[in-house]
Parts: C-alpha cells; sequence; structure tokens
C-alpha cells in the first residue's frame, strides 16, 4: 500500500526535465493505465454495447412475442382438443345407450323367438303324442276286433251246421230287403 501512495505522491516530483516519462513501479501504474483503458472503452464502447444490448433486448421480445403467440396458439387447440374431445364423449355415450337399447330388444326379441319355438315344439309334442296315441289305441282296437272276429268266426264255424247257416243268410237278407225298403 505504500508503494501506491508513493508513485501518487512521487509524481508530483517529476524532473521537470521530461514531461512524460516511464513509471517503472507496476503497482503505481496498473490503476492508472486501467483507468485509461476503462474511460476508453467507455468511451468509444459505449455505443457499441448499447447496439448489442438493443440487439439483444429485441431478440428477447421477439422471442417471448412469438412464445405468446404460440402460447395462444397452444390453448386454442387445447380448446378446440377439448369442445372435440366433449363431442366425441357425448357420441359414446349415445353409442352406449343406443347399444344397450339394442342389446335390450334383440335380448327381448330372442327370448321371444325362442319363447315361441317352445311353445311350437310343445305343440308338435303334444300332437306327436296324441296322434301316438290315437295309432295305438287304434292298433289295439284293430287286434281285440281281428281277436274277436277271429274267436266269434271260430264260434259260428264250430256251432253253425248247415241249417243254422241257410236260416242266418236268410235273416240277414231280410234285414238287408228291409233296409233298402226304407232307403227307397
Amino acid at each position: 500500500m505504500k508503494n501506491v501512495t508513493d508513485s501518487f505522491v512521487s509524481l508530483g516530483h517529476w524532473p521537470s526535465a521530461g514531461i512524460l516519462g516511464f513509471n517503472t513501479d507496476i503497482l503505481a501504474t496498473n490503476p492508472i493505465n486501467l483507468s485509461v483503458v476503462l474511460g476508453v472503452l467507455i468511451y468509444f464502447g459505449k455505443g457499441v454495447l448499447n447496439d448489442l444490448l438493443d440487439n439483444r433486448k429485441q431478440r428477447i421480445l421477439s422471442t417471448i412475442r412469438n412464445s405468446e403467440e404460440l402460447r395462444r396458439g397452444a390453448i386454442e387447440q387445447l380448446e378446440r382438443a377439448r369442445a372435440r374431445l366433449r363431442k366425441v364423449e357425448i357420441e359414446a355415450d349415445e353409442y352406449r345407450v343406443n347399444g344397450y337399447s339394442e342389446i335390450e330388444r334383440e335380448k327381448v326379441n330372442l327370448i321371444n323367438a325362442t319363447c315361441e319355438s317352445l311353445e311350437r315344439l310343445e305343440n308338435y309334442k303334444n300332437e306327436t303324442l296324441q296322434f301316438e296315441q290315437q295309432r295305438a289305441i287304434n292298433q289295439a282296437r284293430q287286434r281285440v276286433f281281428q281277436q274277436a272276429l277271429q274267436g266269434a268266426l271260430g264260434t259260428l264255424n264250430s256251432c253253425l251246421n248247415n241249417e243254422l247257416h241257410f236260416r242266418t243268410i236268410s235273416a240277414n237278407m231280410g234285414i238287408l230287403g228291409a233296409m233298402e225298403e226304407t232307403t227307397d
């Protein structure tokens, strides 16, 4: 520190023979040189620095404007996407409701068709049972009738002799003749 103050003090005592001289004391000359360099830089560099700062400011403002425009565009796209989502959700709900209604209708139709088919099958089964019962009854009647007829023929053949046979034929012919007269 003493050297710095000595250099300033020694400035006033320079020999008058030389106006400019070299000061070899580095610590004393550095602040002076720095202040001169800074002064020149400030004087000449002020315009360049202002231009650089103005350009930087313009780029920052431009970037901010672009960012704002992009933000507005993104907000608009988001709103359109939300509107589209609401529309799709409404359509999905409609499809879901219509789908459930259609499923219920198909279910009811299928149940009704199945009930009708079961009813037809039940009727067909009952008709088939009645037909088979009637056929079984008819077959049983035929067998009983055939057996009764065979039994009656056997009894008639064993009991009838020629005279009784002629009398039976004559009586039957008389009955047939009486029936012919009543029909005329």
